[in-house]
C-alpha cells in the first residue's frame, strides 16, 4: 500500500483517515458506540467538493435487514442481486480491506470514507480493488455472488463508524433507491442494539450447552435377539420401571429396536 493516495489533485497520507491503518481486521478499533457522549454530525456529501453518494446496486431490493437472525445478530442488510452484476462504491473513499472469509463474508471489500464511515461489501464473487486504492462513488469495486456463508446470490451491505455497525437502514431508503439525507448523526442511541445483541449471543449459547448436554446425558440401547427387560435394566444399572416410563411403557423388546436407558 502507497503512503499516499493522490485526492482532489492533493496527495493525502492514508494513515491521516484515522490512526489505525489495518488490512486485514473490520473492526481494529476497539471503541465502543455505546459510551459515544456527544453529538458527531457527519456530511455524507459535498457537492462544493464534488463528493457523492451513490447506490451499492443498480437496484437494491431488500431481502434480510439489520437485527438478530436465527442464533446470531445480523450487521447488515442483504441486497438481492445475481451472480456477476455490479458492485460499487458508496462514497469516495479508500479500500481497506479485500479479504477471503469462508465462513462468513466470502470475498469481501470494506471501504474508509472521509468522514469516519466504513462500508463493507461480502459475499462477492470477485474484488476488483486492492487495499490502499481511491475509489469514488459509484465506482465499479467488485462482482456480486455468493461466496462465504451464504444461501444465494446476494450484496451483504454494512455502514460502520469507528467499527460500530449502524443499521444502514437509517442512513439509506433501498426501496426508493435515495441516501435519506446529506448529512448523518452518530449518537450512542445508534448502538443500543449492542446490549440486546450480547444478550441474545449469550442466551443462544446457553441453549445450545443446554442441548449439548441433553445429548450427552441420552443413553440408549439396541435390542438383540434375546434381549430381556430385567437383563437390560441390569446391565445398565436402571430399574425396569424406569426403561417402561421412557419407552412408553414397552413389553416386548423389538430385535433391531432402540431402547432408551436415560
Amino acid at each position: 500500500m502507497s503512503e499516499e493516495v493522490l485526492i482532489d489533485s492533493s496527495w493525502i497520507k492514508v494513515a491521516g483517515y484515522y490512526a489505525i491503518w489495518d488490512t486485514r481486521n473490520i473492526n481494529p478499533y476497539r471503541v465502543d458506540g455505546r459510551r459515544i457522549r456527544d453529538t458527531l454530525n457527519l456530511r455524507l456529501t459535498d457537492p462544493s467538493k464534488q463528493r457523492f453518494a451513490k447506490m451499492p446496486l443498480r437496484t437494491t431490493p431488500l431481502t434480510s435487514d439489520f437485527g438478530f437472525r436465527g442464533y446470531r445478530w445480523h450487521y447488515g442488510v442483504d441486497l438481492d442481486l445475481e451472480t456477476g452484476d455490479s458492485v460499487r462504491a458508496a462514497f469516495d473513499g479508500v479500500v481497506r480491506i479485500s479479504k477471503w472469509d469462508g465462513g462468513g463474508y466470502g470475498n469481501y471489500l470494506l471501504v474508509r470514507h472521509y468522514n469516519g464511515v466504513e462500508t463493507l461489501y461480502g459475499h462477492l464473487s470477485k474484488a476488483l480493488v486492492a487495499p490502499g486504492t481511491f475509489v469514488k462513488a459509484g465506482q465499479l469495486i467488485g462482482r456480486g455472488g455468493s461466496t462465504g456463508r451464504s444461501t444465494g446470490s446476494h450484496l451483504h451491505f454494512e455502514v460502520r463508524y469507528e467499527g460500530n455497525p449502524i443499521d444502514p437502514e437509517r442512513m439509506y431508503d433501498f426501496p426508493d433507491y435515495k441516501l435519506l439525507k446529506d448529512n448523518f448523526q452518530i449518537t450512542s442511541a445508534l448502538f443500543d442494539y449492542y446490549s440486546k445483541a450480547l444478550r441474545a449471543k449469550a442466551a443462544a449459547k446457553q441453549r445450545s450447552a443446554a442441548a449439548a448436554s441433553a445429548a450427552r446425558r441420552v443413553v440408549t440401547h439396541r435390542i438383540r435377539s434375546g434381549d430381556t427387560l430385567s437383563e437390560v435394566a441390569q446391565k445398565y444399572g436402571v430399574s425396569q420401571a424406569q426403561l417402561r416410563r421412557l419407552n412408553g411403557n414397552v413389553k416386548t423388546l423389538r430385535p433391531g429396536k432402540t431402547l432408551r436407558i436415560k
